[in-house]
């Protein structure tokens, strides 16, 4: 079911992972970001998308990830964009032979079997030197950042003061860095929250790509949050953060993983 976060915009969570799709409507049509995860909720968003009585008419994925860069033909056949890095690196991947059974080991187990794979990864780069979504609503400014993976962005919808994040300002995951391709996966971390907070003066809602939507000053402490488990891991502290302590969310336990992974990863 959409849920209207501020005017023309609508979110989806996904029962699992708590992972948020965007509906923006514009003028003959909606611009839906991260769509995901199963067949049931993209069909689901499909519908709900007629019953606002406009088209899909281009889609956009934050970044790269297996959990970004679904679709099902019943949202149409439209342009979806992503980051020039994004799109290079979906597109490599897809030229490996067994890339379908990559994703299938990452899959939680849950919907493993329902997730669409027909339209994985077709994501096209934006053009050159733009910094908007070209589409016909409101205007969808492009953040592009190191934080995470490869080619990730934020998304900012400038004249509804909406902030899509993609996977980051979790309230029930930790900053994922990109351990694994990053040159400088902290000193990336920490530029893109202050890339972040230097718009968040122009930002009332902001969805993340998995946990609650929040409001500016949900905001304001998100970035706090994030900033200071970052900041602990790059001086060596063990952090200081309910999403990892024995306060963490009920079904969440499993995010101290995340965590004991990335101290390995950075020595």
């Amino acid at each position: 079911m959409l849920t209207q976060i501020a005017e023309g915009v609508f979110a989806h969570e996904s029962e699992c992972l708590q992972s948020n799709s965007v509906v923006v409507e514009g003028r003959a049509g909606v611009l839906l970001v991260d769509p995901g995860l199963t067949i049931d909720e993209l069909e689901t968003i499909a519908a709900d998308i007629r019953n606002l009585g406009q088209p899909v008419v281009a889609g956009f994925s934050t970044h790269p990830d297996w959990d970004h860069v679904l679709w099902h033909e019943s949202l149409g056949e439209v342009a979806r964009y992503g980051t020039a890095r994004c799109a290079a690196s979906i597109s490599e991947f897809l030229t490996q032979p067994d890339w379908k059974s990559q994703v299938a080991e990452g899959l939680p187990e849950a919907i493993a079997a329902d997730v669409p794979m027909e339209l994985f990864g077709l994501i096209s780069a934006l053009p050159a030197e733009t910094t908007l979504i070209p589409w016909d609503g409101p205007s969808s400014r492009v953040i592009e950042h190191r934080a995470h993976a490869t080619g990730h962005a934020a998304v900012i919808i400038e004249d509804r003061r909406v902030l899509i994040a993609g996977d980051m300002l979790s309230d029930v995951l930790v900053p994922m860095l990109d351990v694994r391709d990053a040159d400088d996966p902290i000193g990336d971390y920490l530029a893109a929250l202050d890339l972040l907070e230097s718009s968040s003066g122009s930002i009332d809602v902001f969805v993340p790509g998995h946990g609650a939507v929040g409001d500016s000053a949900e905001l304001t402490r998100r970035i706090a949050a994030d900033r200071a488990y970052v900041e602990a891991l790059r001086d060596k502290r063990e952090p200081d953060d309910p999403r990892i302590g024995p306060d963490a969310r009920p079904g969440w336990e499993w995010v101290v993983y995340i965590h004991e992974n990335q101290v390995e990863q950075l020595g």
